[in-house]
């Protein structure tokens, strides 16, 4: 999966380029044409890159103490405006990256408001469950157990013997009802 992803990151970074490459281009045109552009946006980073570039090159070589000569206006406009125009690239680019980055992060967010709106819901739904088992437990605890049952039933036979009370005829059952006889069979 890693392997994939770098040409693939490879082959968004040449499109971004591709597609900031005209803006660039243009940026490039406007700084060579307009003298404001060129004198104050163009040439200070061009001769500090220039400075920077050729002082390491000395240090590199031995050289200390070396002075370094700027460039002229006309290598340094140039120079400026690839600068310029890489600096749009790369700026575009960057756009792109934070861009998606914060749309990443903004889905990982909903993801996780989403679980946790779940989470939330069964919590409640088990809290709701164990209210309803504690109300069934305590019907249950109030609820005369059998063994008590069989002792009013034996009380209630006593109490029945004691009175010389029948008991009370069986309950009918859920079959036809036995037809009266007629009045003439009596």
């Amino acid at each position: 999966m890693v392997v994939g992803a770098f040409p693939m990151a490879k082959l968004i970074y040449l499109g971004i380029r591709q597609v900031s490459k005209p803006l660039a281009n243009r940026i490039k045109e406007a700084a060579r044409r307009s003298e404001f552009f060129k004198t104050y946006i163009c040439l200070p980073p061009a001769q500090l890159y220039h400075w920077v570039e050729m002082r390491t090159k000395m240090r590199i070589m031995g050289f200390r103490g070396t002075a370094i000569k700027p460039l002229n206006e006309e290598a340094a406009a140039e120079l400026g405006a690839e600068l310029l125009g890489e600096a749009t690239i790369f700026i575009v680019g960057g756009g792109c990256l934070v861009l998606e980055y914060s749309r990443h992060q903004a889905n990982q967010r909903h993801k996780e408001e989403e679980q946790r709106a779940a989470w939330d819901a069964l919590r409640d739904e088990v809290g709701h469950l164990a209210l309803a088992l504690e109300a069934l437990q305590a019907q249950m605890q109030a609820a005369p157990s059998q063994g008590s049952l069989e002792e009013l039933q034996a009380q209630l036979q006593e109490v029945r013997a004691q009175l010389r009370t029948p008991d009370p005829p069986p309950k009918p059952r859920a079959g036809p009802a036995p037809q009266a006889k007629p009045a003439s069979e009596k």
